[in-house]
């Protein structure tokens, strides 16, 4: 399943926030102990005058001295089509990087996606600096009953 996060992290519309707030203004993604939550639109394909099939929720913490690896708990919330009312839940560690994939674990899920097994890859395809919107496709391998 290839699915795309629409990530707004600035503006008045922002899909992620830093917590507690960032005291400069500006969210620092590679700050040791930084703290995030998201609530990011998922989209069928890259364009985002679709119908949303699902909401990303969750938290991320900058998890290395060097600000390169976070931890990720993500849920995606299935809100149409097919899957509406399931999830599937990814937890792990992943390189920060605008140019390479990143993998996560897929450790659960809840309705059609009942002990969903797999992984999930994560891979930047679209980063405003300016606006701070980026496009985020992840293709899913996911085992379920």
């Amino acid at each position: 399943m290839t699915i795309y996060y629409h990530d707004y992290a600035g503006g008045p519309n922002a899909t992620t926030i830093e917590i507690p707030g960032p005291s400069s203004g500006q969210l620092n993604f590679t700050k040791f102990g930084a703290m995030f939550c998201t609530d990011d639109p998922i989209y069928k394909g890259i364009k985002k005058d679709s119908v949303p099939i699902a909401r990303g929720r969750g938290i991320y913490i900058i998890t290395a001295l060097d600000g390169t690896q976070a931890q990720m708990l993500m849920s995606v919330v299935f809100i149409n089509g097919k899957y509406k009312g399931s999830t599937i839940e990814i937890q792990g560690s992943y390189e920060q990087s605008l140019v390479q994939a990143s993998e996560a674990a897929i450790v659960g899920g809840t309705g059609k996606f009942r002990l969903a097994r797999g992984y999930a890859t994560f891979e930047i395809v679209s980063y405003d600096p300016v606006t701070g919107f980026s496009i985020t496709r992840s293709n899913m391998t996911v085992i379920h009953y």
